[in-house]
């Protein structure tokens, strides 16, 4: 069946009048900011204090836009007579960003936490030169790095996570049963420490438990003979 001719004209006016009776959606940037998905890739932000100078991020990026020099660093012994130890610090971080192609590896391959997606998109530059961004400007815009979303409760636990929450109940474990030992607290009824004013040598009556009056003797009485210092009466 041959189509009708004049319909498709007649269906883009219907889209036409349908679309004018809608309000409009046009956000009137940049008075009015654009909402972002959560994983908005914008740019990067470097958390400088995580960066070990692994150069494993500047060695995976495809476009070779990320330049780090270092230097090394003579660590004291913490001990005497150890090893001194020597360490990597960071001198210079920067990314091209008119050579970043946002493919996320540097970010993905780091071990230490160090670099994460930004969803700032404003640094556009009027010199091709100026969209070179230290490691100034990457630090600010890691507090612009949003907070990470929460764990699906049917995903599995991190390991991180595991560990530590192990380690925890045995800690709590050791001190609970720590606490109920038999010389954490004295029981009712059990044997004390002599009394510091006790004399040495000082014989008491058996079963009696006091201290014998100066001079070591003890008025003797109906429970049993009297005792002295030296020995029986």
């Amino acid at each position: 069946m041959s189509p009708i001719p004049g319909s498709g004209l007649a269906k883009g006016l219907a889209v036409t009048l349908r679309t004018m009776t809608k309000k409009t959606v046009t956000a009137q940037y940049p008075d009015v900011q654009p909402e972002l998905p959560p994983r908005s890739r914008g740019v990067i932000g470097l958390f400088e204090e995580n960066c070990t100078v692994c150069m494993l991020c500047a060695r995976e990026c495809p476009d070779w836009c990320i330049y780090i020099d270092s230097h090394k660093e003579t660590v004291p012994a913490a001990v005497p007579g150890g090893r001194e130890r020597s360490r990597n610090v960071l001198d210079r971080f920067a990314i091209d960003f008119s050579l970043c192609m946002y493919c996320g590896i540097c970010i993905e391959v780091c071990p230490f936490d160090a670099l994460f997606w930004s969803p700032e998109f404003e640094y556009a530059e009027t010199d091709i030169r100026d969209l070179t961004h230290e490691r100034d400007k990457l630090r600010e815009w890691m507090w612009t790095v949003p907070a990470p979303p929460a764990l699906d409760p049917g995903a599995e636990e991190p390991k991180e996570m595991g560990a530590a929450r192990k380690t925890a109940e045995k800690l709590a474990a050791a001190e609970a049963e720590a606490s109920t030992q038999p010389d954490a607290a004295p029981q009712p009824g059990a044997a004390t420490l002599p009394d510091a004013n006790t004399q040495p040598g000082a014989n008491t009556q058996p079963g009696a438990g006091g201290v014998p009056p100066a001079g070591g003797e003890r008025p003797a009485d109906d429970s049993g003979p009297a005792t002295g210092q030296g020995g029986p009466a």
